[in-house]
């Protein structure tokens, strides 16, 4: 089964009115970011790229769940090697998932030494606040441009607070401290992010490297200096912009920050792709970070993944589970099953269920959905009405009403997105009437 990553055009979903930054388109191996096209969802692995069992069996796991690139580490000479082998590896198995390579401090030798790396990789990653120190600077970084060049890779500029360009960013201080109105020592941070940022791009330009060859990133562990920089980046470049919140944190805490940082500057038009940097829990799924991300562009209206499933938070009138129970069942069925659905049935991305616990605002919420039930709450008659695009077509009584629901759902998938020439009008088969 293929893995093949898709960017939707934008006529395929129903995307939200809000008009996106205007930045230079970049190709990515198969995926195109920036100049318009659908934001794209990223994700990179925790392996080893040595092990590249490990390493493969991971990127294939996140290009399942939806991940459109997929960075790797290259660390050393052992990971380098390993490079070619895993791109052929997933070639084999169908992952066409384009592959970064994520380079600090040797990222020119590693490069220049590996030369099939530096081809199977899609696209290089390259910290300027360590690509080389004082007069190796502009010489190890304008190694790894050649190579880009030659190799025509586009490369990540990625700046990050953690290692920022400390001669750059001493120089912005002690300019700020002789100014008669001195900058809060934030704002000179902020400053020497972008800088340090713009100035590398400006470089990479001058050896020869398009503007369609190059994306910005400016990462920071804090909400609201993310939404600053990037802002700042937006105003003063046209250059595609990676957005992702450093060293978010574990579990709710990092998907919180995370979505509260993007939401802001996605809302503003800001950003082409965008990574959740969530840290996994012991043993815990890497493709969370994937669907987080998917979920937070599918929630704002720009991008559709997987059929939507409502469900009611429950309360006092809800005290079965069963809605809980039915509506994780067909999430989680749903997610296994999309990237065979995505070939089988176009458009299944857009189809919303309604999984409801009592009839306060079950019924209603139904119809709203493509196909909806409305589960008995506490002291409710024993029946589930079912409706299809805002029809009631049977209701379903007794214990096997949730899994009577869930192969309609799949018979209504199969109707509406299997065959488009058939018409949309009627029910799905059902035994129940």
């Amino acid at each position: 089964m293929s893995c093949r990553p898709t960017t939707l055009p934008l006529e395929d979903t129903e995307l939200t009115s809000i008009a996106r930054k205007e930045t230079v388109s970049v190709r990515i191996g198969n995926v195109t970011m920036g100049g318009g096209a659908p934001i794209v969802v990223q994700s990179m692995t925790n392996t080893d790229t040595a092990d590249v069992g490990q390493t493969v069996a991971q990127v294939e796991a996140l290009a399942r769940a939806g991940s459109e690139l997929v960075r790797i580490t290259v660390d050393r000479e052992e990971a380098a090697a390993a490079v070619p082998l895993i791109r052929a590896q997933l070639d084999k198995r169908g992952v066409e998932v384009p592959l970064i390579g994520d380079f600090h401090y040797n990222g020119h030798t590693l490069l220049a030494n590996n030369p099939d790396c530096a081809e199977a990789l899609a696209k290089y990653r390259i910290n300027p606040g360590n690509v080389g120190f004082k007069d190796k600077r502009d010489k190890q970084f304008s190694q790894i441009i050649d190579i880009a060049l030659k190799h025509d890779k586009p490369v990540r500029i990625g700046v990050n607070w953690g290692s920022l360009d400390q001669e750059l960013l001493t120089r912005l201080m002690d300019e700020n401290a002789a100014s008669p109105d001195p900058k809060d020592a934030r704002e000179v941070m902020h400053e020497a992010m972008v800088q340090s940022a713009l100035l590398s791009a400006a470089r990479a330009q001058e050896l020869g490297m398009g503007a369609d060859r190059i994306v910005l990133s400016a990462k920071v562990s804090a909400v609201q200096d993310l939404i600053a920089v990037y802002r700042m980046l937006a105003e003063r470049s046209d250059l595609a912009l990676h957005l992702g919140l450093t060293e978010a944190g574990m579990g709710s805490k990092g998907i919180v920050a995370s979505s509260a940082a993007m939401s802001v500057l996605l809302q503003e038009g800001i950003g082409d792709t965008i990574r959740i940097s969530l840290t996994p829990e012991p043993g815990g799924d890497r493709s969370l970070e994937v669907k987080v991300g998917q979920e937070l562009l599918q929630s704002m209206g720009f991008r559709a993944f997987v059929p939507l499933v409502a469900a009611c938070p429950g309360c006092g009138r809800t005290t079965s589970t069963t809605f809980q129970e039915l509506a994780q069942d067909i999430q989680a069925f749903i997610r296994d099953q999309m990237p065979d659905w995505k070939r089988r049935y176009p458009g299944v991305e857009n189809l919303n269920v309604a999984v409801m616990g009592c009839i306060v605002n079950g019924p209603g919420e139904s119809k709203h959905a493509d196909i909806g039930i409305s589960l008995p709450g506490t002291g409710e008659a024993p029946a589930a009405p079912v409706f299809i695009e805002g029809k009631k077509v049977t209701t379903l009584r007794g214990p096997g009403a949730a899994a009577e629901f869930k192969l309609m759902v799949l018979d209504y998938i199969e109707q509406r997105y299997g065959n488009p020439a058939a018409s949309r009008e009627g029910a799905p088969r059902t035994a129940a009437e």
